[in-house]
């Protein structure tokens, strides 16, 4: 849980009204096709970058495609939308994101929650052979 918590605080500053300009420049790192973890923000040279590819692998794809849309809307708004990522414990994955809406006096900005257990928490159903097998 650490580790999660150390990441997110890097994903929040790179997502940030101040950081997400030069995360926008990049914003082909997100298209369909490229990998989860492409290393634009949590870099290979980073201590726990292996850790977190590790997570975001355990991931299921559908809930990865969900935060690539969230992450490519936000990107390509005019200025881009600020993100802010969080992590709670959970059984399953799930995902839960909002959106705020700008209005006359502030900006808004997107929240996306990922709920998990934690990353060394192996699901008690992990080796379960496939339905139908």
């Amino acid at each position: 849980m650490p580790h999660l918590q150390t990441i997110l605080g890097q994903l929040n500053h790179a997502f940030s009204r101040e950081g997400i300009a030069r995360v926008a420049e990049r914003r082909d790192a997100f298209e369909p096709g490229k990998p989860f973890a492409s290393g634009l923000v949590v870099g290979p040279d980073m201590a726990l970058h292996g850790p977190w590819v590790n997570y975001l692998n355990q991931i299921p794809k559908s809930i990865q495609e969900a935060i690539f849309g969230v992450i490519r809307h936000a990107l390509s708004t005019k200025p881009p939308t600020p993100i802010v990522f969080a992590w709670a414990p959970g059984y399953d994955y799930e995902l839960t994101v909002w959106h705020a809406p700008d209005t006359r006096t502030s900006r808004g900005g997107i929240t996306v929650l990922i709920k998990s257990r934690y990353p060394d928490d192996a699901h008690p159903l992990k080796n379960e052979p496939p339905f139908g097998t």
